[in-house]
């Protein structure tokens, strides 16, 4: 069943209390309950939401979950979100979203002050006192918050509200869970990837996730999450992304799950999974070689292959295991592999970060996710924070801003080096020529190139494609000269397979054939075509 969008004029079905100790107090009046949040993009789904709605039981009838992006208005957020009449609204709450939807609180509080706003989410389940939305809000639920949101209603709608503001969820036993994933819509199924879980939690204690407060992972019960996938699939599910922390710890669970996707294989169909990389049996290599091209995608979380820096973070990993079966991967399998790395880590210098950078390099993975270091709520990564002197950014998202080892400078530096990376080096669009242009020091090659392209255009964001490709092209001639011919040939290559319009002998690949500036016409055109 997919979840229906309510118009003002629907009749709500009125149910009675399936718990008689603490039956409902409807009267006259339905209540209303609103699930929002705001996704970064529209191609992402709520999970979290669907899983507030799955278990509201008998309230569930009275109740729409609304979706958003952070890009939309906050103001016609709210306009959408009271067309429903809401009694109660509850907002997922995270790093990508707190900003936006802190506005959007705010605004709501003061359009329509009697609606309940009830948070939950990571970001408001820890130090969660001291946050603008936390004050401005009415209750906050900590913790999984399946149960927990569901009583928090219907003491809300018995007038039995609680004392605290904030309310910390009891554990959960997933096995007294209603599953979410009917309440995908159609929509859902064939625009946006879908999110599912076979497990939850991480043995793994790595300090800068909030994993790490997890005392272990805890699996569903695998035939009835398989039946549920079946469901998925009949109704014409082919994106699947597992959130599971750890989808390779169990390997006769993750065997299984591979070969159920694997006997209902298509040309569309598309799996993601986070793999931990030290740790791929041989049975499980075997059944990854039989998936087509285009059909997986594995996060792999190196973050880092500093002994030392591992040791701060109480992260475990066999570093010679983990880059053997990350090539392994490359070498044997189709499978689109997406690495992780984190610089600003307690212990970590400019120097330690390059090594780790140069080895994954090495190991050929697809992408190279740059990550900078953030403070997210409640993890243990701040114990270091007097001994490292670490200094994050106090504003969304948390990043670091220098370390003892790393200055400030040098942190926008590498915050740099990560959004061209992700360009150049992540785009796929440079196959042919970054592997020449970086030769034998990938980091350092790459970080002049970072340098000279910020000195040209002072941009890292809004760089037309085709002016990238003429930007490499000069930034070789000018720190690489005797490579130069060399690349051009490759960068045709790469230009010819991004099938942008325009000949190739037209791009401006050296220094000094470089155009003279429209700037002024730019920004007289405006006025221009007024006085016309």
């Amino acid at each position: 069943m997919a979840i229906q969008q309510f118009d003002n004029e629907l009749t709500i079905m009125r149910t009675t209390a399936s718990d008689a100790n603490t039956p409902l107090n409807i009267g006259e009046t339905t209540p209303k309950i609103v699930l929002a949040t705001l996704n970064s993009k529209y191609i992402h789904a709520s999970l979290g939401l669907r899983y507030l709605y799955a278990n509201l039981k008998d309230l569930q009838p009275y109740c729409e979950i609304k979706e958003f992006v952070i890009q939309t208005w906050p103001i016609d957020i709210v306009e959408q979100i009271l067309e429903s009449k809401p009694d109660i609204v509850g907002f997922g709450v995270y790093i990508w979203n707190i900003v936006e939807t802190t506005n959007v609180v705010s605004l709501l509080k003061v359009i329509a002050p009697e609606v309940k706003v009830v948070l939950g989410g990571p970001e408001v389940s820890y130090e969660s006192e001291q946050q603008a939305i936390v004050q401005t809000a009415d209750y906050v639920l900590t913790g999984e918050a399946e149960i927990s949101f569901y009583e928090l209603c219907k003491d809300i709608i018995n007038n039995e509200k609680p004392a605290n503001k904030v309310l910390k969820s009891k554990p959960v036993n997933l096995k007294d869970l209603e599953m979410p994933y009917q309440y995908y819509s159609d929509e859902d199924l064939k625009n946006r990837l879908l999110y599912v879980e076979a497990s939850r939690g991480c043995p793994f204690k790595c300090e800068f996730c909030l994993s790490s407060l997890d005392t272990k992972s805890n699996p569903y019960e695998l035939t009835v999450f398989l039946k549920q996938m079946e469901t998925l699939y009949q109704r014409g599910a082919r994106n699947f992304k597992f959130i599971d922390r750890t989808f390779n710890l169990d390997i006769n669970t993750s065997l299984q799950i591979m070969q159920f996707f694997l006997d209902r294989m298509t040309d569309d169909l598309y799996l993601h999974f986070e793999v931990v990389p030290d740790h791929l049996p041989r049975k499980l290599k075997e059944m990854l070689t039989q998936f087509p091209e285009g059909s997986l995608q594995f996060e792999i979380g190196i973050q880092t292959f500093n002994q030392e820096v591992q040791t701060n973070i109480s992260r475990k990993q066999n570093n010679p295991k983990s880059k053997q079966n990350l090539m392994w991967l490359k070498e044997n399998t189709t499978a689109h592999i997406h690495a992780d790395l984190i610089f600003g880590l307690p212990g970590e210098t400019l120097e330690t970060f390059k090594d780790s950078f140069n080895q994954l390099y090495e190991c050929h993975p697809h992408e190279i996710q740059m990550g900078i270091l953030k403070r997210l709520r409640g993890t243990p990564v701040i114990r270091h924070t007097e001994a490292f002197d670490l200094r994050f950014n106090p504003l969304p998202p948390f990043n670091i801003l220098s370390t003892d080892r790393i200055d400030f400078a040098t942190m926008q530096l590498m915050n740099r080096f990560a959004r061209y990376w992700d360009m150049i080096g992540n785009s796929g669009r440079f196959k042919h020529s970054l592997d020449t242009i970086l030769a034998a020091n990938p980091f350092d090659n790459f970080m002049a190139i970072c340098n000279w392209l910020f000195e040209e255009t002072g941009q890292t964001h809004k760089i037309n494609l085709k002016r990238l490709y003429e930007l490499l092209s000069q930034s070789v001639e000018a720190l690489f000269p005797e490579i130069h011919q060399e690349v051009i040939a490759k960068i045709e290559l790469d230009y010819a397979a991004s099938r942008l319009k325009g000949v190739f002998n037209t791009l401006n690949l050296y220094a000094g054939e470089k155009k003279q500036s429209t700037r002024k016409g730019k920004l007289l055109q405006r006025q221009k075509q007024h006085m016309q």
